[in-house]
């Protein structure tokens, strides 16, 4: 690290430091707190490397009073903590999918930091991988590829892993429902463009298959996938269909009613009241959100046989409660949809058609 300022030398070794310290626990067979030990210590990785990419830049990572001065706390300035250096890094970071999987994380270590949960291990194994890619991958472009930690780590032996424990903790433990809810919740949150992305969630079948006749090969190799030919895309597709499945999320954790929906819609409109029976009202109201969920087939009828086969990223069926909450994204959605007053006529018009 010769040639760095010291403070820039200081936090990027406790990032080094701290992600190799994440995947020893992670890798450890004893250890119980795996996913709770490697996602608190990834936390401080992450930020001690936007701490030293700040610093190089000549950037002071503090916060700050309303007067400009830095905030203190017991004497140290306060730092910026891994949100807020996201906010600096990636800015707005929607549609971003190393941003995305970073926020992931902030919200669960808080969940699972003073709790015992290995139930969850294998469920967001996939987030956990891409987190320490993605971060191997902004050392290497931020300070180039002597401060990578590729060299230094191998393939962990595997057993093979089951969602099931998760199944059977959510019944009994309602702290593993809690967190359950969560990964749901947020999964169904964001694009598919950023969940099909694997610096989001590292996704890969490990097959196993005859010794190569060659004793030089390696054992395990990483194949890109961009960088397969049609043909070999193919084949591997035709494969993943085969085991595939839709993890359909069904929980209640921040959804709206419609109720709620109506309202929120009807302020960020401007309040818009029509005459109905001699009396002033709302012009938005349930039947009107009724109009919406059917005309853009974000859940299934009444009654159906597959109340869970909603769209999720604007609605969720709860099961418990046999009925529907929907997200923010459905709200944004309305918002945008009818603060062209056409889009309100052609929702009850005969034909029905809105443009978009």
């Amino acid at each position: 690290m010769k040639g760095l300022p010291r403070a820039v030398k200081d936090a990027l070794q406790k990032a080094r430091d701290s992600a190799l310290l994440a995947v020893e626990v992670y890798n450890k067979p004893a250890v119980a707190f795996k996913s709770g030990g490697y996602i608190t210590l990834m936390v401080i990785a992450w930020t001690s490397l936007f701490h030293a990419i700040f610093y190089r830049k000549g950037v002071k990572p503090y916060y700050r009073k309303p007067n400009g001065r830095y905030e203190r706390v017991e004497g140290d300035y306060r730092h910026w903590e891994l949100g807020e250096c996201l906010k600096h890094y990636y800015g707005d970071g929607t549609g971003n999918p190393v941003c995305k999987n970073l926020e992931f994380f902030i919200p669960l270590r808080n969940k699972i930091e003073h709790r015992s949960l290995p139930e969850i291990d294998s469920t967001i194994f996939g987030e956990c991988q891409a987190m320490l890619l993605n971060f191997d991958t902004l050392l290497e472009k931020e300070f180039g590829t002597r401060y990578c930690l590729r060299q230094s780590l191998s393939f962990a032996l595997q057993m093979y892993p089951s969602a099931s424990n998760l199944a059977e903790a959510v019944k009994r433990n309602r702290v593993a429902r809690a967190a359950a809810e969560f990964i749901e919740q947020y999964r169904s949150s964001i694009s598919t463009e950023v969940q099909q992305s694997g610096q989001y969630s590292f996704k890969a079948f490990l097959i196993q298959v005859a010794n190569h006749p060659s004793k030089d090969a390696l054992p395990i190799q990483f194949v890109n996938f961009e960088k397969l030919s049609e043909e070999e895309k193919k084949s591997i597709e035709r494969f993943v269909a085969l085991v595939k499945y839709k993890h359909i999320p069904v929980a209640n954790v921040d959804t709206l009613r419609p109720g709620d929906v109506v309202s929120r819609v009807q302020q960020a409109l401007g309040n818009p009241k029509v005459t109905r029976a001699g009396k002033e009202a709302d012009r938005l109201n349930i039947a009107w959100h009724t109009r919406c969920w059917q005309h853009f087939k974000v859940r299934p009828p009444s009654k159906s046989p597959n109340p869970e086969k909603t769209d999720t990223k604007y609605c969720i069926y709860d099961k418990r409660h046999n009925d529907y909450g929907y997200t923010e994204e459905w709200v944004k959605f309305l918002i945008q949809t009818f603060d062209d007053e056409t889009a309100h006529k052609g929702l009850f018009s005969g034909d029905g058609k809105i443009a978009l």
